[in-house]
């Protein structure tokens, strides 16, 4: 019995990711984590890093999912300024309320590739980066390679799009946040990459973000350049520069 244990654990553990967690913000961040595809969330959605920390957390090889960093939280009333996922530390299957750069993430997708990216679709609120540590890719430019938005995007974002607070700025809308349109929100008869361009929009809000992070999903239907490929057991992501 102890030996068909021993064989158990050791399949499981070959067959598990990790992902480190790395705060370089200047201050506090509860990270947010919420699963995909009926996954089982990840820590329970959520956990605190203070300045200069860092956390693994184990998962499933073939999870799915996004994680983000919320700021500007407080303590008693556990809400946050950006990111919020409701009046606690673990979001449990909650997603965070926008603007938030999100650092996402699918496991053995197809082909049996992992499939990751940084996006900044629901808008940006700290730099973000996703990395694998390791791992066999074919060498291009989108494989096994860093993605990240590693600058702060807050104080130059346009004027509509600025979450302002007592505190300034703390985070970059995305267009539909702002404005809630089917034209900024590629929805109802702009619902297809055909039919929500960027470029023909009144304003090419995501021009911004583009120009700033061009590895970054910057709205719903961006290019396929901000998709990265790679097989690891880890994968690193860090919330600041």
């Amino acid at each position: 019995m102890l030996k068909v244990v021993l064989v158990v654990g050791f399949v499981a553990a070959c067959q598990a990711a990790q992902f480190e967690i790395v705060n370089r913000e200047g201050g506090p961040v509860w990270v947010g984590i919420q699963s995909n595809d009926g996954k089982p969330p990840l820590e329970r959605g959520g956990f605190v890093l203070e300045k200069g920390q860092s956390r693994t957390v184990n998962s499933p090889d073939d999870w799915a999912g996004r994680f983000w960093a919320r700021t500007w939280c407080d303590p008693n009333s556990k809400h946050c300024l950006t990111g919020d996922c409701g009046n606690k530390i673990e979001c449990g299957g909650n997603g965070g309320a926008p603007p938030a750069t999100l650092a996402e993430i699918k496991l053995k997708g197809h082909g049996g590739l992992d499939y990751y990216d940084i996006s900044l679709v629901d808008g940006f609120n700290i730099p973000a980066s996703i990395e694998p540590v390791g791992g066999a890719g074919d060498g291009g430019q989108y494989s096994c390679k860093r993605s990240a938005c590693a600058r702060h995007l807050n104080d130059a974002c346009p004027g509509p799009l600025k979450l302002n607070t007592p505190n300034g700025v703390i985070g970059c809308k995305s267009a539909c946040l702002a404005f809630n349109t089917d034209q900024y929100c590629c929805r109802g008869a702009h619902n297809r990459p055909e039919t929500c361009r960027a470029s023909d929009w009144p304003t090419n809000y995501p021009a911004y973000f583009k120009n700033a992070c061009p590895d970054a999903y910057s709205y719903a239907y961006d290019d396929h350049k901000s998709t990265f490929t790679c097989k690891a057991n880890k994968y690193r992501v860090t919330f600041g520069i």
